[in-house]
């Protein structure tokens, strides 16, 4: 145990290995191994046995003994450096192993080392992570903002946003945003081209600030053009509005009484 470090507590500090988390996992992973100083097969490659000396023809008696004599210490040597890596090796599969989820686990071949073992959970990782993202991605190119309020409908589309991965699949909030602005509908192209225009760029809360703030804009100004525009009054549509009726018969289209329409058509009923 290193410097009075207790090896478990940091290894039961290493989160379970899912199809999200590979970064912070590996990260805990080598740290815990390290701290335990149980890390040498992760950085150490396995120790390559010296091979025993072999006699040669004109070899005197004298000379091979020295020979094995020294070949003695490096032998030795060998199988200190080779018992050490063993253990190692033994113990950092150990902790790997449990600190991956089962079905993850169950994929990955078996190797005989924690290196090899570690290269093909990162492949493992990789892979699926590349059909997760694309998946995501393409579910935010095809998002459509209906109604429901804006604010939520940004916030739904960042939290599908791929997160960081093994490689870097993670969306930049410009990117993002843009995302955003193609999901907006007809009415927010104003708004979209103002933004284009502006040397500024916003991150995820700026946006949601501002898409509000138009929102509200545009509702306003839909209400002043349908609802107040002809006789400034409330409670009729535009169609059965007396004023604006008027205002077509002044434009040559002929004019009609709502309620005298109105009981015309009851009458057919």
């Amino acid at each position: 145990m290193r410097g009075g470090y207790n090896p478990i507590t940091f290894i039961s500090s290493i989160p379970s290995l899912n199809e999200s988390n590979y970064n912070v996992w590996r990260e805990k992973l080598e740290i815990a191994l390290a701290l335990s100083d149980n890390d040498l097969a992760l950085f150490s490659p396995c120790p390559t046995e010296p091979v025993d000396p072999v006699r040669e023809a004109n070899e005197t008696d004298a000379a091979f003994a020295t020979r094995q004599r020294d070949h003695a210490e490096v032998r030795m040597k060998y199988d200190l450096d080779r018992a050490k890596w063993d253990s190692s090796n033994r113990k950092c599969l150990m902790v790997i192993k449990g600190s991956i989820e089962d079905p993850i686990r169950g994929s990955i071949l078996e190797y005989s080392t924690a290196i090899e073992y570690l290269k093909k959970v990162k492949s493992q990782i990789t892979g699926s992570s590349e059909a997760y993202a694309s998946t995501l991605i393409k579910k935010l190119v095809n998002e459509k903002y209906s109604d429901g309020g804006i604010r939520e409908h940004i916030l739904k589309m960042s939290n599908t946003a791929p997160k960081p991965k093994p490689i870097d699949l993670g969306l930049k909030d410009e990117f993002l945003i843009y995302l955003v602005f193609a999901s907006l509908p007809k009415g927010y192209e104003t708004f979209v081209v103002n933004y284009n225009l502006q040397p500024d760029k916003w991150n995820i809360k700026k946006l949601i600030a501002m898409c509000v703030q138009e929102e509200e804009r545009l509702k306003s100004s839909h209400v002043d053009k349908d609802t107040y525009r002809w006789c400034h009054k409330t409670g009729h549509y535009q169609k059965d509005c007396l004023e604006f009726l008027k205002h077509l018969i002044r434009k040559g289209i002929p004019y009609e009484d709502p309620a005298k329409r109105r009981k015309t058509q009851v009458s057919h009923i």
